[in-house]
């Protein structure tokens, strides 16, 4: 247990100062978007390439993980919304609380961690698992969320959320990653430099971000939300999803599914990981209660240092 405190406290560490710096000012509101986007446009993506070189595509598009992550964030998206609506929460608030509670910080901060944890041949599994989040999940709980409204439909809005997902640079690195690895191509000289440097940026600076973001959620939500409201959904998030990913995975491999140790873990450990933090902004600008969003995401990264601590530690993590 020591060992992995010795890895997550500084993960979790590194996001409570961002969230102080902004709180205190330190960092400028301002300055806000621009760390995320050269976390997002820069360093992430270099990290990401530099996987993909070294994960095999088919460990990475494996059709059995893909099915069964997808099962899971679908079940939960559905579940979520059906014990959220009521006379409070319309359709619109309850499908973004969905896919805030099925929609995990994997990018940000669970590639970094459990590469850290448990090595990096754990991030092959887990680039299924954001394929699935950025492409379907998200573009099915925009879509809810919009069936209603009159900026044409459900239909349209999964169409811009399909596009903002294909302008993400995070699946095209990972794709020019595993493409040009399986080719044998490895960069070398300044761009591998260059590469390595931006991407030994990502974990600390992405980090922060998202201590940063998490503040300026609570400062840009409209209303107060009840801790009824959002409580449920951290909870769901840190432990009925990690849960159901394993009992679903365990379940399919009795059945005989090819499904190893490593990816069990991988997708179990992924699902523990709390929201992701740009869930937040997503329901801001498209006029959900972003304030029930923030504090489910606040909640649960707070609760994660606890619950995925523990949960690393029954895995076997050795850092």
């Amino acid at each position: 247990m020591t060992a992995i405190l010795a890895v997550t406290v500084p993960f979790f560490a590194l996001v409570v100062a961002g969230y102080v710096a902004a709180w205190r000012h330190v960092l400028p509101e301002s300055a806000i978007p621009g760390l995320n986007a050269f976390v997002l446009y820069f360093a992430l993506p270099c990290m990401l390439f530099r996987f993909g070189l070294n994960t095999p595509l088919a460990e990475a598009l494996n059709p059995v993980v893909l099915g069964l992550y997808l099962g899971c964030a679908l079940l939960m998206v559905f579940v979520t919304i059906a014990f959220s609506l009521d006379e409070v929460v319309g359709l619109k608030d309850a499908a973004f609380g969905a896919l805030v509670t099925a929609f995990p910080n994997t990018g940000f901060m669970g590639v970094p961690l459990l590469a850290a944890l448990f090595g990096g041949a754990i991030v092959g599994p887990m680039i299924a698992t954001i394929l699935i989040d950025l492409f379907i999940t998200s573009s099915l709980c925009i879509a809810l969320a919009e069936s209603g409204g009159a900026t044409g439909g459900a239909r349209a809005a999964a169409l811009r959320s399909l596009r903002g997902a294909l302008s993400n640079p995070m699946p095209w690195a990972i794709a020019a990653g595993g493409a040009l690895g399986a080719f044998g191509w490895r960069p070398a000289g300044p761009l591998d430099t260059t590469i390595r440097m931006l991407a030994d940026a990502a974990t600390p600076v992405a980090l922060f971000t998202i201590g940063a973001v998490l503040w300026r959620g609570s400062q840009h939500a409209h209303t107060r939300t009840a801790l009824k409201r959002y409580l449920p959904q951290a909870l769901a998030k840190l432990l009925l999803h990690p849960a159901l990913v394993f009992a679903v995975a365990i379940a399919a491999r009795a059945a005989g599914a090819p499904l190893t140790n490593l990816q069990i873990t991988a997708i179990t450990l992924t699902a523990a990981l709390p929201s992701a933090a740009n869930v937040a902004m997503l329901a801001e600008r498209f006029g959900a209660d972003n304030g029930r969003i923030a504090r489910i995401i606040l909640a649960s990264t707070a609760l994660s240092f606890v619950s995925f601590t523990l949960l690393a530690w029954v895995f076997g993590a050795k850092p």
